[in-house]
């Protein structure tokens, strides 16, 4: 006798559960999450080697490369990846009504609203299909955040082959800060998106399994 068989509400519930991130988000959402981590591992390295900052420094525990040649050779390799997987995220996003059915519209109203919530322990996660203003701000500014650094990454790689892109951030030295600050925007994304799974487990598994 099956499972399904002898617990009949168990099943009826798991096929009537709905998909909350399809096959390719999840595929392309753990990808970008080992891209991101090599990129700023192995970017900390590299940054170490040339500061911007005095009082600033990444500890060897940290980074990624151990020296900079080896940094270097992460870093390109994570950026070819995230790249094409951020390429094939944003594409499918879009032709399939994802970006549109999740991300806009995006109400001043509604995200003071919620933040406010945040910070009071009040906002709501019992639908995860659905993301509160908040959700959508973040999503859409790691997003952005995201091609900056690529972006700029390419016209610090490149300043004399990409001299235009380079120009368009102000020139290589103003592309390194750039660069640097759009790392730290992902890396305060990363901080509060891995605190908000632990918060709410069940937005860990349905990355995990979809449902």
């Amino acid at each position: 006798m099956t499972i399904e068989a002898t617990n009949p509400t168990m099943a009826q519930e798991t096929a009537v559960t709905p998909v909350i991130h399809p096959r390719w988000v999840r595929v392309t959402h753990w990808v970008n999450a080992l891209a991101m981590l090599m990129m700023i591992g192995s970017g900390w390295q590299i940054y170490d080697a040339s500061p911007l900052f005095r009082f600033i420094y990444f500890p060897p525990q940290l980074a990624l490369g151990q020296w900079l040649a080896g940094a270097l050779l992460w870093h390109f390799a994570a950026m070819w990846l995230l790249a094409v997987n951020g390429f094939v995220y944003v594409v499918l996003g879009v032709v399939s009504g994802r970006f549109r059915r999740k991300l806009v519209p995006i109400r001043p109203g509604e995200v003071l609203a919620d933040t406010k919530a945040a910070l009071m322990g009040r906002l709501a996660h019992d639908d995860l299909s659905a993301y509160n203003a908040v959700q959508k701000l973040l999503y859409l500014g790691v997003i952005l955040a995201g091609a900056v650094m690529i972006l700029t990454g390419l016209a610090i790689w490149k300043p004399v082959q990409l001299q235009e892109l380079t120009a368009l951030f102000g020139g290589y030295d103003t592309a390194r800060y750039v660069h640097f600050f759009a790392m730290a925007a992902i890396v305060g994304f990363l901080a509060v998106h891995v605190i908000m799974a632990f918060l709410v487990p069940k937005s860990l598994r349905a990355m995990i399994a979809g449902r």
